[in-house]
């Protein structure tokens, strides 16, 4: 159902507008809304660039707690998971944390940028380490590779792959004479030529991309390649602190999470005075409050002790108010396939609870397993408990497969059906994959029939809706012959299919439903254009004839769930017979049998379900919906009911509020 809303104008001193406003806050029931100009008052500025620059800084420093949460496994505490319970107490004290999470942000971003440089340093060092590697073999100190007075000295590294060619080239080079190494990183080379070759030894080693050896001095390469790696060593022992240090921040994440939703909540009151009106020394405030509310919201404005005047009414006849459903556990899990369509206006009959049934009886229809009804049950229900204090997405999606699952049991024991097998005595429901229906003289698929049957009886619950919608808004001929009309129409429509199919036996429906489908017709039609004038009456009588391709369209709509249905039913089926087969052959084929049911059975359920999921909303979006629902609506979203990261506990709305600073 739909909440009745009220509406709150309240006018107090600008003053205390940070008091009332937390107060209205705590009772989770008021929407605030664009105030109408009014003379002698000015709209309130309502900036919080530096509020909103903040909290991003806030939220940048908890992401980088967060990441290294992640790596440590440390997020597996329920305390740091988002939707966290929190009292009001600890939420506003976090007024008086603004220095403690400035520092904290500080060292944060402080760290990070040490990690940075940590890493670029140590880079740099391992780089340096492993040039120095293969000149560890190197038996004298650097300097001693110099040149005489007769003789160019080389020292440095060859690559492998052309040390071969220029070996050969050295061998054929008079006056020369080498030493040489293999190393993982190449052939490190000491070579003594005489100076009259040295410029043709110089192209050759340049040739085969010769490297001099860069380092100098009294040190072996032995103790260069100690030096550097102390270095390393000292790099990654300065990187391994600072990695420390930032672990041991994240006990704070808790702390942060509440600190970034205060101010959140900070910003959206800065922000929600562009809302409002005042004048030098009072404000003015119009909000929207749903009427089971209206005494708690009372109660938190008298507990400010501030000087208010407030009052209470009904809002005008053209005035747009927001949606607020409420609808018990089951129902409100379904309202996330109506939201994405469009939430109801708040002046119409809320769908859901219809809606609700007929969506899980078609993707109960469409699985129509008892083993998958039940998979869909435990998995469904498993979710929606681990998710149960988090509203709508993931958890709302798990309740409604949840809820179909049962259908899905229901309608695989009508089939008789688990995971493909019949394993049931008896068949209530025709084989979906060969009973056949004769319907005037025509072999049709029995359950392509029953899906056919099944539209009709939720186009005439949408028609029955109309009629309870125009009803409610006291036009009461409009909900006779727009909508009761139309459903005698298609209980006409219902009986005369049942009479036409010649396995029922039962062709006086044919006649009954007949007479009643063409007598409701005669009614539309002339009915249809009773607000027009002349020859409106009787073109508007004409077009709902003409309606009937719309009815008849909508009706064949629903093979889609008979063409859902024979799909999984045959792949369900087959993955079985054939992990059946397998177990006949033997313990090795036993154990492809079970991989075979186990991966065939799941894909089939997983594709199954994304396709039932899409089909089945849109039959309810454009045939259910269509006959009757406006939408168009907006929820409604109390103000300060924005958190992301915590879930505030209910606490006593008359309870002392403590002050933000």
């Amino acid at each position: 159902m739909i909440a009745k809303m009220r509406k709150l104008n309240l006018a107090a001193l600008l003053y205390d507008r940070d008091r009332i406003l937390d107060a209205l806050e705590r009772t989770n029931a008021v929407e605030i809304k664009e105030h109408a100009a009014a003379e002698g008052t000015f709209p309130l500025e309502g900036t919080g660039e530096e509020l909103r620059a903040y909290l991003a800084s806030l939220e940048g420093a908890l992401a980088t707690l967060e990441k290294v949460a992640e790596v440590l496994e440390k997020r597996k505490d329920a305390a740091v998971k988002d939707g966290f319970s929190v009292s009001y107490v600890e939420f506003a004290a976090s007024a008086d944390k603004k220095e403690e999470m400035d520092a904290l942000v500080q060292l944060v971003n402080k760290l990070t940028e040490a990690q940075a440089a940590c890493r670029t340093e140590q880079a740099a060092a391992e780089r340096a380490v492993a040039a120095a590697k293969p000149y560890a073999k190197a038996s004298l100190p650097f300097d001693e590779y110099r040149d005489t007075a007769h003789v160019r000295v080389k020292f440095g590294l060859v690559p492998a792959s052309a040390w071969d060619a220029l070996k050969k080239s050295l061998d054929e080079t008079d006056l020369s004479a080498c030493e040489y190494e293999q190393t993982e990183e190449g052939v490190l080379l000491t070579l003594g030529v005489h100076k009259h070759v040295a410029a043709e030894t110089e192209s050759l080693l340049s040739s085969a991309g010769f490297s001099a050896c860069p380092y100098s001095g009294h040190k072996t390469g032995a103790q260069q390649l100690a030096e550097l790696e102390l270095a390393l060593d000292a790099v990654k022992m300065k990187g391994k602190e600072t990695d420390e240090t930032l672990a041991s921040l994240t006990s704070e994440i808790r702390g942060l999470k509440i600190y970034c939703d205060y101010v959140a909540f900070q910003l959206e009151k800065a922000e929600s005075a562009s809302l409002m009106r005042g004048t030098e020394r009072v404000f003015f405030l119009e909000a929207f409050v749903p009427a089971e509310q209206e005494e708690a919201v009372k109660t938190a404005l008298e507990a400010t002790m501030s000087a208010v005047w407030y009052e209470f009414s009904d809002p005008a006849e053209d005035e747009f108010i927001p949606t607020l459903l409420k609808n018990n556990k089951v129902i409100e899990n379904f309202e996330l396939i109506t939201n994405m369509y469009s939430p109801p206006d708040a002046r119409e009959m809320d769908p859901n609870t219809v809606m609700s049934f007929f969506y899980s009886l078609f993707v109960g229809f469409i699985m129509a397993d008892i083993g998958y009804g039940l998979l869909m049950m435990l998995g469904g229900g498993g979710i929606y408990f681990m998710n149960r204090k988090k509203k709508g997405g993931v958890k709302s999606l798990a309740g409604v497969f949840a809820v179909s699952g049962i259908f899905a049991v229901i309608w695989g024991f009508l089939f008789n059906s688990l995971f493909g097998i019949p394993v049931l005595p008896f068949t209530v429901m025709p084989d979906v994959q060969t009973q056949m229906y004769t319907v005037m003289g025509i072999g049709l698929p029995a359950v392509l029939v029953i899906s056919l049957m099944l539209g009709v009886v939720q186009l005439m619950a949408g028609y029955l809706c109309k009629a309870v919608q125009a009803w409610r808004r006291g036009k009461i001929f409009d909900g006779i012959f727009d909508g009761v009309v139309w459903a005698v129409f298609s209980v006409g429509v219902e009986l005369a299919l049942i009479g036409l199919v010649e396995e029922f036996a039962l062709p006086v429906l044919t006649m009954a439903g007949g007479i009643v489908a063409g007598v409701s017709l005669v009614v539309a039609v002339l009915t249809a254009g009773r607000k027009q004038k002349f020859l409106g009456k009787i073109t508007k009588g004409f077009s709902s004839i003409y309606g009937l391709i719309n009815y008849f369209s909508d009706v064949l709509s629903y093979l889609r769930l008979y063409a859902l249905l024979l799909t999984g039913a045959i792949i369900a089926q087959v993955v079985s017979q054939y992990a059946l087969d397998f177990f006949a052959m033997g313990p090795l084929f036993a154990v492809m049998g079970v991989l075979l049911m186990i991966v065939g059975h799941i894909f089939n359920l997983a594709i199954g379900l994304l396709g039932a999921y899409i089909h089945t909303a849109r039959l309810q979006y454009i045939e259910f919906f269509g006959k009757f629902y406006e939408g168009n609506g907006e929820l409604f979203t109390p103000f300060g009911s924005k958190k992301k990261y915590i879930s505030l506990e209910n606490t006593p709305a008359a309870a002392p509020v403590p002050q933000g600073r």
